[in-house]
């Protein structure tokens, strides 16, 4: 690849995550709901329970030094 193609390959993909974002902003807030709840909906489906599972300890400590630190 040249140092031109890298950079053209570099623009495209910055105006491609630009036009993500832009449609995420734009996305109301209902159907952002329903993709949320479908992905959860998933979950069990696709055998994530458990993996998911692994880390819920870990962010109930750390809610709970937030919590701490900000009372």
């Amino acid at each position: 690849m040249t140092p031109e193609q890298a950079r053209a390959f570099k623009r495209r993909y910055e105006l491609a995550a630009e036009r993500e974002r832009e449609e995420l902003r734009r996305t109301p807030i209902d159907v952002k709901f329903r993709q949320l709840c479908s992905l959860m909906a998933s979950v069990e489906t696709m055998g994530w329970c458990e993996q998911l599972a692994e880390g819920d300890e870990e962010v109930r400590r750390r809610w709970q030094r937030l919590r701490k630190a900000h009372e």
